[in-house]
């Protein structure tokens, strides 16, 4: 029997999945029986956590949609700051309190997303089955830099970070998931993610060293780990960052 042949094109980031020679283009894909649209998505190379919107022959389908013979097929991204509810979108909604668990390739950014007041899970020692279990059980979205994770079942929010430079991945995750108005920043702590506090400098005195005694007196501390805050010079380059990466204009 002949093979089924339909049309796949895939738009914005969804390309970065793609071989190069692949991307922007039409591509064909032959296969056999009725399989679920989702597969192919998957075969050709693209996540399905990372689809919102798949239109065949110009009509919005869900991920069980059974593929056909001859249709067309255009896949889209997460739309996380538009508003595409007249059409079938592939997950409930955005998940607007946005919280997220970081693969262990991904410490520094896990730091600046929380320095970013985000709540930000990561461990140097998670398995991947622990990262999708941690997502599902707590509503958070993966950031990785390995794109098979995505490809697991059970994930159903994640985004694969393009960039290897870990300033360049904070502007790029603020910017693709909308995230500037969500900023609170310097409210956790980069060590662990709890939520810091303010204390008197008598609570902390004899944990300082003798020139923050003498230059500092406003001091903040983790209830979760312990660790002490201080507005010392370093705020300032965090602020620059912090400024940079909301309001990069």
């Amino acid at each position: 029997m002949k093979p089924k042949l339909a049309s796949f094109r895939f738009y914005a980031e969804l390309n970065d999945f793609l071989d190069p020679a692949d991307r922007g283009k039409a591509l064909d894909y032959r296969f056999d029986g009725d399989p679920a649209i989702k597969d192919p998505i998957e075969t050709l190379g693209v996540p399905h956590s990372e689809v919102d919107l798949i239109l065949v022959d110009e009509i919005s389908v869900g991920f069980d949609h059974r593929l056909g013979d001859r249709q067309r097929v255009a896949v889209y991204p997460v739309f996380e700051c538009l508003d595409i509810s007249p059409l079938q979108q592939l997950r409930a909604k955005p998940l607007r309190v946005t919280r997220f668990v970081v693969d262990v390739n991904l410490g520094k950014l896990a730091r600046r997303l929380r320095m970013l007041g985000f709540d930000t899970v990561y461990g140097n020692r998670l398995e991947d089955g622990e990262i999708v279990d941690i997502a599902r059980r707590e509503r958070r979205i993966i950031l990785t830099r390995d794109r098979r994770l995505l490809f697991r079942k059970a994930v159903s929010h994640g985004y694969w970070v393009r960039s290897d430079d870990p300033a360049t991945q904070l502007v790029e995750v603020v910017e693709r998931l909308d995230l500037a108005t969500q900023s609170q920043p310097l409210q956790r702590c980069l060590e662990c993610n709890g939520l810091i506090e303010s204390v008197s400098s008598e609570q902390v005195w004899s944990r300082l060293q003798p020139l923050t005694r003498r230059y500092y007196r406003k001091f903040y501390r983790c209830p979760d780990c312990d660790k002490i805050y201080w507005e010392g010079s370093h705020v300032d380059h965090m602020e620059d960052t912090i400024r940079r990466t909301i309001d990069p204009w």
